[in-house]
C-alpha cells in the first residue's frame, strides 16, 4: 500500500457518508453529514502527515 492510501479511503468513504447524510434530510440527516464532513477532514489530514522513515 502506498503511503497516502489510507487518507484517501477515509475521505471517500466520509464523502460517501456525508452524501448519504445529505439525502436523509433533517436533523438526523444532519448528524449523519457531520460525522462525514469529520472523515474528509480527518483523511485530508492524514494526507499531509509526513511519513515516518526507517
Amino acid at each position: 500500500m502506498q503511503k497516502n492510501t489510507t487518507g484517501w479511503i477515509v475521505t471517500g468513504v466520509g464523502a460517501a457518508v456525508t452524501g448519504v447524510g445529505a439525502l436523509v434530510g433533517g436533523s438526523l440527516g444532519a448528524g449523519i453529514a457531520g460525522f462525514g464532513l469529520a472523515h474528509v477532514v480527518l483523511g485530508v489530514l492524514d494526507n499531509f502527515r509526513p511519513t515516518v522513515r526507517r
